[in-house]
């Protein structure tokens, strides 16, 4: 009777143990992650095989997994001051889409670190922006080269962050704010060319009118020529005699024929 207590006492220390190593050991991965595993006897940080996908995982109870979010997700930069090709200062609101290449998400830890936001994007994209935005002037930027630099800003950003393990895949620019007085100043001349492009188009119109004028006058004068040298004096003769055939004919007509002018033409009355 007195065995059962002393092999009870440890089974419990070691059931206590097992439930340890068992917590320890248990690893839940949510959506949209992944981890990293990290081993403490063998060699360190994983960089060879695939970091843990969703779901639950066990793990030798000495080893420890970093858990990364790999949806994507955006980076806000606000007002971050740039300097234009004639050194105005400019604020510029951008905002990076990103997330970390799951393939590599071992080298990234190990290289970078699970603060690869703040070390990695930001840097990059304000150094980009800075690089681009120096390169056009004020009214190119608030007009017509907006969707050129955002588009360069994505490029440049890409090419420097993606060989450090992180993907970008977008760059937006958000809000391109000058000085109030440059921004009146581009705003006036925007609406005196505006006006100027107006005018243009109404002159131009004038002169299509104008135009349409004088060849509808050339039409109708060349018609008149060539009616007037076709209206011989024998042709009205013809045509007048038709006419009064055509009258005389008329079963609703008395006539009453007189003698007119000078080729002796009638002239046809009737009382209906």
């Amino acid at each position: 009777m007195k065995t059962v207590p002393k092999l009870g006492l440890p089974l419990v220390v070691l059931g206590f143990i097992a439930l340890i190593f068992l917590f320890k050991s248990a690893v839940n991965i949510g959506y949209g992650e992944a981890g990293v595993v990290w081993n403490r006897f063998s060699g360190g940080t994983v960089t060879d095989k695939p970091a843990l996908g969703e779901g639950f995982h066990i793990i030798a109870p000495w080893n420890k997994v970093y858990i990364y979010n790999v949806k994507q997700q955006e980076e806000f930069e606000s007002g971050m001051r740039v300097l234009s090709s004639n050194g105005l200062e400019i604020s510029l609101d951008v905002s990076v889409l990103y997330q970390p290449k799951i393939d590599v998400l071992g080298s990234l830890h190990q290289t970078k670190g699970e603060d690869y936001l703040n070390i990695v994007i930001v840097p990059e994209i304000r150094a980009v922006a800075r690089s681009v935005i120096g390169r056009y002037t004020p009214e190119q930027l608030y007009s017509t080269k907006r969707d050129a630099i955002q588009n360069e800003i994505y490029e440049e950003t890409k090419k420097k962050v993606e060989p450090q393990f992180v993907q970008i895949n977008s760059v937006l620019v958000r809000d391109v704010t000058l000085p109030p007085s440059i921004k009146e100043a581009i705003q006036r001349k925007l609406t005196q060319e505006q006006e100027a492009l107006e005018y243009e188009f109404r002159l131009e119109k004038a002169k299509q009118e104008a135009e349409k004028v004088r060849i509808e006058a050339e039409g109708k004068a060349l018609a008149n020529r060539i009616l007037n040298a076709s209206l011989t004096r024998n042709i009205l003769l013809e045509k007048g005699i038709e006419a009064t055939v055509k009258l005389a004919e008329s079963n609703n007509s008395k006539v009453v024929v007189i003698g007119s002018g000078s080729e002796g033409l009638p002239i046809i009355l009737g009382n209906q």
